[in-house]
């Protein structure tokens, strides 16, 4: 589908948009916060709210914000130091973005998330009636990993991610990602559109992460993946660009737009497959690996060759195939510790090696969802 296309049918039409801008992007070289970009971004997306249109922004840039409140030279190596820039920075990316939109007319509000908040499927469901009721009171809310309290083990580690999943979540029409290039660069060129998120895709991204932020091309194209596999759009394009908001849901050549998926993921589809951290692991021989990519099947026992981990019924686990390669997740009905014993036996087998059989099916197709 040609990139033109693809911008007049779904970008110039859309009405719920998820916008992330990079620390670099709103940064100067010393690492401040550069105020005239803040306030022209602040300015579009005021005029796309008053156009009716639902925005959500994802900030990078607390980091960046908290260095040149303290006046460090450099970023801090030390995870408490980072922290510590982190929390200082944060008012003042608020305040910035308070102040630019207040000029405008649209109240902001600050919603801190870390990884656990999407993990979980209450918390995820809260934050999604939570930004519904500020969109709803008229208030853009401004979203951010909470690096203050944020430690590895519960970190995405840059917000292309966090946006991702907000745009799922919240089912928005398209993810703008805003960074400091013209879009997805292959061979000198800007690609005008992507129509599928493979190794080759990835393989464009640059390796180097920038000075302050902590993303890179390459989490970009996989937040773009993760969005377009869910069935919704998502645009690459330079912060910079003099009304680069106004020109892509304009339909104008901007940028680097990724073509969606035909069929669109339910909300809790997207929750298993993306949201969700697995538990454990299922290795699949070929026969069910073709059966659930290729015809849309539940996982049996008899197609399982091996399971990783400890998880219990309910968990999510991920689905792999001989190579090791993942093709889904999904909700499991049994616990590792069943799924070893019955692994490979037919349905009928079930019974008498459990002492019971509540499910057929290892996986059920309606608690899975495929990874490619």
């Amino acid at each position: 589908m040609p990139g033109t296309t693809v911008r007049q049918q779904i970008l110039a039409r859309t009405r719920r948009i998820v916008v992330k801008v990079g620390t670099n992007a709103i940064t100067d070289e010393r690492g401040r916060l550069d105020t005239r970009v803040v306030r022209a971004l602040a300015r579009q997306i005021a005029e796309q709210i008053h156009a009716g249109v639902s925005v959500t922004l994802v900030a990078s840039g607390a980091i960046g914000a908290g260095l040149g409140e303290l006046d460090l030279a450099s970023r801090p190596k030390s995870l408490p130091k980072l922290q510590a820039v982190a929390a200082v920075g944060q008012g003042q990316l608020m305040r910035a973005f308070h102040d630019a939109l207040k000029r405008h007319d649209i109240r902001v509000a600050q919603v801190l998330l870390t990884r656990g908040d999407f993990e979980n499927r209450a918390r995820y469901l809260n934050i999604r009636h939570t930004l519904r009721a500020l969109h709803e009171m008229h208030v853009l809310p401004i979203l951010n990993e909470n690096d203050a309290v944020a430690v590895d083990e519960i970190r995405f580690g840059d917000n292309d991610i966090i946006a991702a999943h907000v745009t799922n979540l919240l089912a928005a029409d398209a993810l703008i990602l805003l960074t400091t290039v013209d879009g997805v660069l292959a061979e000198g060129k800007v690609l005008d559109v992507i129509e599928q998120v493979d190794t080759r895709t990835l393989a464009l991204a640059e390796t180097a992460r920038s000075a302050l932020g902590s993303g890179g091309m390459g989490s970009k194209l996989t937040a773009a993946g993760m969005v377009v596999l869910a069935g919704e759009a998502a645009v690459i394009a330079n912060a910079r660009t003099p009304n680069v908001l106004k020109k892509l849901l304009g339909g104008k050549n901007v940028g680097t737009i990724f073509v969606p998926a035909r069929r669109k993921l339910s909300s809790r589809r997207r929750w298993i497959g993306q949201a969700s951290r697995a538990a454990g692991q299922i290795v699949v021989d070929a026969g069910a690996a073709a059966a659930l990519t290729q015809r849309g099947k539940s996982l049996l026992p008899s197609g399982i060759r091996s399971v990783v981990g400890q998880f219990e019924k309910g968990d999510t686990v991920a689905v792999l195939n001989e190579h090791g390669r993942e093709i889904a997740r999904g909700l499991s009905n049994y616990s590792a510790q069943q799924l070893r014993k019955i692994k490979g036996l037919k349905t009928a087998q079930i019974a008498k090696t459990l002492g019971q059989k509540s499910y057929d099916e290892a996986i059920h197709r309606n608690n899975l969802t495929l990874s490619c």
